[in-house]
């Protein structure tokens, strides 16, 4: 793998994991079409992505800075040294208890699944393309019956619950996690762009936790000669999925999720005529 090679890569995990549109089906085909996965050591692949991964996860935590230091200040005060009841907390220490109560799904059937999640399926571009057609489906379904009149400090436990099942369906690859978070913040009447912005909070521990345990799952894996391209390659994910969070939500208080229901189509469509057509091994 060159350097550019990495960069590019870097930039389509940042773009690909917070726009609606699946950060596995885009780094799965690039490193397809680039030949870029080692048939002899895939292991070093796995070890690169789960570290890049990271790169997303800093642009997170620097696009929401202010409200994380707000939501866990307020939480630890209100529920540690206020002992307040629920009804009682502030808006920053309700939704710090609605990100921990929307992780539990993805926590519980990411344990309960892991083999399956983490077995050959994985970077199957069958799967993949049907995954990316179906929640599109699925996407354009809530679009048409929601209500986009909710704000998040409208959610309930309930609301965080549904929405954090919803995220659950993203351990199938090609899902998406922004997409079906967002599809479930759709549901239960979130605005879109609000949707979105509760999507990316709730991301957090479980792509903090997931990422953390990949990267220990896959240190053995990494040498010298890779140093290089996965540090570039994450500053390339940390930057472009800043430039990704801060477009989604200001492009959806405007408009649908519609673009991205006709891409996510398209590619599913493009992947199965690669496939058949054996320009692409599934």
């Amino acid at each position: 793998m060159s350097v550019i090679e990495a960069i590019i890569l870097g930039i389509i995990q940042g773009l690909s994991e917070f726009l609606p549109i699946s950060s596995t089906a885009h780094l799965t085909l690039a490193g397809k079409l680039m030949n870029v996965v080692p048939v002899d050591h895939p292991e070093h692949w796995t070890a690169f992505i789960a570290v890049i991964q990271l790169g997303t996860l800093m642009s997170i935590l620097i696009y929401f800075g202010k409200e994380i230091v707000l939501i866990t200040s307020e939480f630890l005060r209100d529920n540690l040294r206020l002992r307040l009841k629920y009804s009682e907390q502030s808006h920053n220490s309700k939704l710090g208890w609605l990100i921990a109560v929307g992780t539990i799904p993805i926590v519980i059937i990411g344990l309960s699944f892991k083999d399956i999640i983490e077995g050959a399926l994985t970077k199957n571009l069958y799967v993949i393309s049907g995954s990316l057609i179906l929640f599109a489906i699925i996407l354009a379904i809530s679009e048409k019956v929601a209500d986009h009149k909710r704000e998040i400090k409208d959610l309930t436990i309930k609301d965080s619950l549904l929405i954090g099942l919803a995220q659950s369906f993203a351990l199938i690859p090609g899902a998406s996690r922004s997409g079906t978070t967002i599809t479930g913040g759709l549901f239960v009447g979130l605005k879109r762009s609000d949707a979105a912005r509760y999507s990316f909070l709730l991301s957090i521990p479980s792509v903090l936790a997931s990422g953390l345990l990949e990267l220990y799952n896959s240190l053995k894996y990494l040498d010298a000669s890779m140093a290089v391209n996965i540090v570039v390659a994450t500053l390339a994910a940390a930057i472009s999925g800043y430039l990704a969070i801060d477009f989604l939500i200001k492009y959806l208080k405007k408009h649908s999720t519609f673009i991205f229901i006709y891409y996510r189509i398209i590619l599913g469509i493009v992947i199965l005529i690669f496939i058949l057509s054996k320009f692409i091994q599934p």
